[in-house]
């Protein structure tokens, strides 16, 4: 082995882990890209330059032409999708590109384990294990954030549920294991390859079952998990061909995509086993809103809203989905310059879970380059929005319901929520009064404090625009 590949496997793990680092906050979110893309680089250098008996575990010859033409077919496809893309509809890109990287990593350990199984020297038990347990997660990621994908379009947003339906799919589960321990100490028999076939085909399947009967505004968690899925079948990967870059590149993406999802159930108040197989939002969800709300709702034009803006002092703005549907994120920042010429200090308060991926409001709000210090987390906003003279709500719905504090029945109680209903004055942009995911009443629009102003989100933020200048 070439005596500098520790050396430079240490220094791409630098890159990768800081290039994770900068990620976590928006303001250096695009410099943790482009580290982390410089990893990628000299691994993907180094290896090409090394001799393929030093790092390929069976010393495959390398076809250059291949790997350029592949390439160059990524980049134009990246580049194409980076500058065409929407910024509502980045969760479906990520959805997609995630899948993509689980059904690569799927396929690499598919065609190893056939190769080595068909060949003479054989695969030990530990390496088909590896390949095994990559073609499981990369097709399960495959798959599944294919349907991930197409729920986030709103082809099929609702749960879909069937009696009996998590016994299935832990049957199947439990056959695509015992094929797997099959494999793991049978991978030369004559009975190998139609048993691995049988075994991938069902774990399609399966990643096709797992998210299905999930609601769509669940999405963030499962791609998050699905992400962290992808990342431990590139790990296995590295270990069948014994390649330390994917190793290392893969149990950073599978760590970190494994924690964001525990931090957004966190956020959430649930465990991830009820987001996978409790169906949440689904219509016996909806049933346990019955209970009524004390109180009226009372309406709001947006030359009222105008003037309790334009002389506040403070003003918080909660973005949710419905902000991302109406497509309003310029006319906020539109409206948000507009307060900040007469003086108003603006913020904006981040729920992370809002919207339909990790850290969907960001992404969000920096299309119309919503400065970043603006961008204020729950857990700092909170403590001070009892000082908030008016806080606009827009599209938001269970990330501000205050029955997640006061109703111990709610099947949302115990969530940790933006505490609107503190603000001096609370002003909430829907289109009508439907319930959120939750299925539940909001008990924010019930509120004394709490007006509503109905219509379009973005149709609404103009007339504020208009009013504000006017006034």
């Amino acid at each position: 082995m070439n005596p500098t590949f520790p050396l430079i496997i240490i220094g791409v793990a630098v890159l990768f882990i800081n290039g994770i680092k900068f990620l976590s906050s928006p303001k250096t979110a695009r410099k943790g890209n482009l580290v982390a893309a410089a990893g990628m680089l000299i691994a993907f250098i180094f290896l090409l330059k090394t001799d393929g008996s030093s790092v390929w575990s069976h010393g495959w010859s390398i076809n250059y032409t291949l790997i350029v033409i592949a390439t160059i077919i990524g980049l134009v496809i990246g580049a194409t999708g980076a500058y065409s893309v929407k910024m509502t509809a980045m969760p479906q890109m990520v959805a997609m590109f995630n899948g993509l990287g689980g059904g690569a990593a799927a396929l690499v350990a598919s065609l190893e384990f056939i190769r080595g199984s068909h060949s003479d020297v054989g695969i030990t038990a530990f390496i088909a294990g590896s390949m095994l347990f990559a073609t499981l997660i990369g097709s399960l990621s495959f798959s599944g954030s294919a349907i991930a994908y197409l729920k986030l379009e709103g082809k099929f947003e609702k749960p879909m549920t069937f009696t009996g339906q998590n016994i299935l799919n832990g049957l199947i589960l439990l056959v695509i294991l015992g094929l797997c321990v099959f494999l793991t100490v049978n991978a030369s028999s004559t009975n190998a390859t139609a048993a691995f076939i049988i075994m991938f085909s069902l774990a399609l399947f399966f990643g096709v079952a797992m998210v299905m009967p999930i609601g769509g505004a669940d999405m963030p968690v499962v791609i998050s998990l699905l992400n962290s899925f992808t990342g431990l079948a590139v790990a296995a990967d590295g270990f069948a061909i014994n390649n330390l870059a994917m190793v290392v590149a893969g149990t950073l993406v599978g760590s970190s995509g494994t924690l964001l999802t525990l931090l957004m159930c966190k956020a959430m108040n649930r465990p991830v086993t009820n987001v996978l197989f409790g169906a949440f939002g689904s219509s016996g969800s909806a049933a346990a809103a019955a209970g009524g709300v004390a109180g009226t709702v009372k309406p709001i034009q947006a030359d009222e809203v105008a003037l309790l803006l334009a002389y506040a002092q403070r003003v918080v703005v909660v973005p949710g989905y419905g902000m991302a549907v109406a497509q309003a994120q310029h006319s906020v920042r539109e409206l948000s310059d507009e307060l900040g010429k007469r003086g108003v200090e603006v913020q904006f308060a981040i729920h992370p879970v809002a919207g339909r991926m990790p850290g969907h409001m960001n992404v969000l709000l920096a299309e119309p380059n919503v400065p970043y210090d603006q961008l204020i987390e729950m857990e700092a906003i909170n403590p001070s929005m009892d000082r908030v003279d008016v806080c606009l709500v827009i599209g938001a719905n269970d990330v501000v319901n205050p029955a997640a504090r006061e109703d111990k029945s709610s099947p949302i109680y115990g969530m940790p929520i933006i505490d609107a209903d503190h603000c001096k004055t609370v002003i909430v942009m829907k289109r009508s009064m439907a319930a959120g995911f939750a299925g539940i009443e909001n008990h924010l629009f019930y509120k004394d404090n709490t007006r509503m102003l109905f219509g379009d989100a973005k149709a609404s933020l103009n007339a504020l625009v208009t009013a504000v200048k006017a006034s």
